[in-house]
């Protein structure tokens, strides 16, 4: 494994760390493979240490490149600075693909709470121009091609927290932004394959929310899997004692196996590399390797 820090800021508060596999010929069918974005949770007031590297060092031990974005927050936070960042975030390592081995056109973004809420806006507004504009990309420079949420936040009308939406506005530009942070009213055609995760027990951001972007997706035809546990407290992480902050409330048996759905969900919709001696029929449902 090797690691790498992007620096996305001139201060470089915003910054991408990078967890990549070496390439070797002793591994020929791995010259390239499937990356995950991680975007923690933390009310966009700061990023969760436990969201963070211990959730990328689990999708690279199941054999993704993964990263975790440091975006804007507190007083950094005015929209659409955080979708800007996480927006030259997926520019970036498209810029960087063939020197890391990374398959461009799959990379999973996956969002805890407010993370799992920037994650649906980019799903969301990816195309909007102007985010392409605001974060200088263009052509799907910035298009995720699946998302992972997990008990993300969703809608900035419905089962919302008012205060984590206010800091990324203005009076002038309220009635506006509380739209655009709304990712249920821009489910599309464009929006990925998603999966979805939440505990009914979630008292800081309701299991409503989930349900609203499945709703929205349904609606839209758009392919999703969605998990609901009923027992597990908001911020749970991987549920197991590699995030765990000590309390009991961060580990939880049943939720735990969000994790092991969610890679089995991602490598069903990329495929794994496949021996030139499989049938043409498994082939076609895997990634090529030319």
């Amino acid at each position: 494994m090797r690691k790498e820090v992007i620096y996305l800021s001139e201060d470089r508060q915003i910054h991408l760390t990078a967890y990549l596999h070496e390439q070797t010929p002793q591994l020929p069918l791995w010259r390239t493979r499937p990356a995950v974005v991680v975007l923690p949770g933390g009310g966009y007031q700061m990023t969760s240490d436990r969201e963070a590297d211990p959730v990328a060092l689990s999708f690279l031990a199941q054999g993704f490149h993964a990263f975790v974005l440091r975006y804007s927050v507190a007083d950094r936070v005015t929209y659409p600075n955080p979708l800007c960042d996480v927006s030259r975030a997926l520019k970036s390592i498209r810029h960087h693909a063939e020197d890391w081995g990374v398959r461009s056109q799959q990379i999973a973004v996956c969002g805890f709470s407010a993370g799992g809420h920037l994650a649906a806006s980019l799903g969301t507004l990816w195309n909007d121009p102007e985010i392409e504009t605001a974060a200088g990309v263009s052509a799907g420079e910035n298009q995720p091609n699946a998302l992972i949420l997990c008990y993300p936040v969703i809608s900035a009308f419905k089962h919302a927290r008012a205060n984590w939406f206010t800091a990324q506005m203005n009076e002038q530009t309220r009635e506006k932004i509380v739209e655009k942070l709304s990712c249920e009213l821009h489910v599309g055609p464009h929006t990925p394959p998603t999966f979805l995760f939440h505990t009914y027990d979630d008292n800081t951001v309701p299991v409503e929310n989930s349900l609203l972007f499945a709703q929205a997706l349904a609606q839209a035809d758009i392919p999703f899997e969605m998990h609901l546990f009923q027992y597990g407290t908001h911020g749970v992480s991987l549920a197991n004692e590699l995030s765990s902050h000590g309390g009991a409330s961060a580990l939880d048996g049943s939720a735990e196996r969000w994790f092991d759905l969610a890679t089995t969900w991602l490598w069903r919709l990329f495929g794994k590399p496949v021996s030139s001696g499989e049938s043409t029929t498994t082939q076609r449902a895997h990634f090529d390797l030319t």
